[in-house]
């Protein structure tokens, strides 16, 4: 089982739509969140952006994770823009396909498939959604 400490979601104009914490060894206050979800996104970009201009032209590898001493921060784009990234312990493994999955299989038919909810202008707030996140994460 992999520890999953939180989950965000950010639109292509970098505004966070879903953000979970599933139990991070620090975890923000509420006012300091926001903060954090800049810079979490400018981070994200940053980092994407240098990835692609140290690769070598031959390769097409792209950024999907990066740790630190405490924490791996694993890390998936959809075709669309979306961004999920995902803060787990060190030890876990690659996380794309599970990233993959939240994306296809839990986002999509939570979110893109109800015609209520506007994607890029307001958050997720959709209980489905976190419903069969939660259940999918406890999986992981």
């Amino acid at each position: 089982m992999v520890k999953v400490y939180c989950l965000y979601i950010f639109s292509r104009k970098g505004v966070c739509l879903f953000y979970k914490d599933y139990g991070r060894p620090a975890p923000p206050k509420p006012a300091k969140l926001a903060q954090e979800f800049k810079l979490m996104f400018g981070f994200l970009f940053s980092l994407k952006d240098l990835v692609s201009k140290v690769t070598p032209p031959a390769r097409s590898a792209g950024f999907y994770a990066c740790s630190t001493t405490t924490f791996k921060l694993n890390y998936y784009e959809a075709a669309s823009g979306l961004r999920f990234v995902m803060s787990t312990e060190l030890g876990a493994g690659d996380m794309r396909e599970p990233l993959r999955h939240i994306f296809s299989n839990i986002y999509v038919e939570c979110c893109v498939k109800n015609p209520l909810w506007k994607p890029d202008d307001e958050e997720i707030s959709c209980a489905a959604f976190a419903d069969t996140l939660d259940r999918y994460v406890a999986t992981l």
